[in-house]
């Protein structure tokens, strides 16, 4: 097998080196590479980092997730999966309903205060156990708005209906495998002042050449820390499925990013990941009966020979 992180570890140390230190949205700071490409051939594995853990099970719920057209963090937490709690948080407390403690700029508060911190963990947890126990508060406080499930699959349309962009793409993909047209877009503009956060996986295009499929994903904007690898993993696993139900062997995932960044808060945690041995890459395994994407689920998809070092942890900037 192979080392498929490499091209990451690279550009984590060129960010770190090369790297212009910027202002951004959350007030914490980052060292931005802007124009930044990285591939994986996925023929010689999986490209999960193995030079910290990553949890493959919230990567495939979340797919999974977006593959549903859902945007409620309802599914997820039924899985539980986290990772856009704070967003769907945020819409709760900045709310005229809200008569919690305090929550304003918690993001950065609850880095900085340990007393703050608790006061805000307990206060998420009561509103993860809410959006599971309450139907009608999950449909007010859980629904992200038009993030990638919905525009993935079911893209609203001027003159009224839908767009499966994911169904046709596929069906592309199948008839006009030589098309430069197989493209998934996720950034309307129109939607975008009203999203929790505006997608940062822009769009993603597919390939077809010797019976093989690869695909691109343009990324606006890269947490190279925390999110980048759970994209990496979260587009190698699409194409591994997309490939499944068109009938192709994967070829290479190509990640190219706009502002690739790494935050300032995250600089010690890079550091050690960077000091780290990487390992060989994990197999992917997806069950064989499966040929749908629409009937993949969790047991269905599992990484083989998975060999990491230990979780780095690294607050969110919201």
């Amino acid at each position: 097998m192979a080392i498929l992180e490499q091209p990451y570890l690279d550009l984590l140390q060129k960010i770190m080196t090369e790297g212009h230190d910027k202002s951004d949205r959350t007030g914490t700071g980052t060292r931005s590479y802007f124009g930044a490409q990285m591939r994986f051939d996925l023929s010689q594995g999986f490209p999960l980092l193995t030079t910290k853990k990553v949890p493959f099970g919230l990567i495939k719920s979340e797919l999974l997730w977006f593959l549903r057209g859902d945007t409620n963090i309802r599914f997820l937490l039924e899985h539980y999966n986290h990772i856009w709690d704070e967003w769907a948080f945020k819409n709760w407390v900045t709310s005229a309903e809200y008569d919690g403690p305090d929550m304003t700029n918690f993001g950065l508060r609850s880095q900085s205060d340990p007393d703050f911190n608790q006061v805000y963990q307990t206060e998420m947890k009561k509103f993860d156990e809410r959006i599971l126990s309450d139907k009608d508060f999950a449909q007010k406080y859980g629904n992200l708005g038009d993030v990638y499930g919905a525009q993935w699959r079911h893209w609203e349309k001027r003159d009224g209906g839908f767009i499966d962009q994911i169904a046709n793409v596929i069906k592309q993909i199948r008839e006009s495998p030589d098309s430069r047209r197989m493209i998934v877009t996720a950034w309307n503009p129109e939607d975008v002042p009203t999203s929790a956060l505006p997608p940062c996986h822009v769009m993603f295009q597919f390939y077809v050449v010797d019976g093989k499929i690869s695909v691109q994903l343009y990324q606006r904007s890269g947490d190279m820390f925390l999110g980048v690898p759970f994209n990496i993993a979260s587009y190698a696993l699409l194409l591994s499925m997309i490939a499944r139900e068109t009938g192709l062997e994967v070829g290479e995932f190509v990640h190219t990013l706009g502002d690739a960044h790494i935050y300032r808060n995250h600089f010690n945690q890079v550091k050690e990941l960077l000091s780290r041995q990487p390992y060989d890459s994990p197999k992917l395994w997806l069950n064989p009966e499966k040929k749908r994407i629409e009937d993949f689920e969790m047991q269905d998809i599992k990484v083989i020979d998975y060999q990491h070092h230990g979780t780095i942890k690294a607050p969110v900037a919201v």
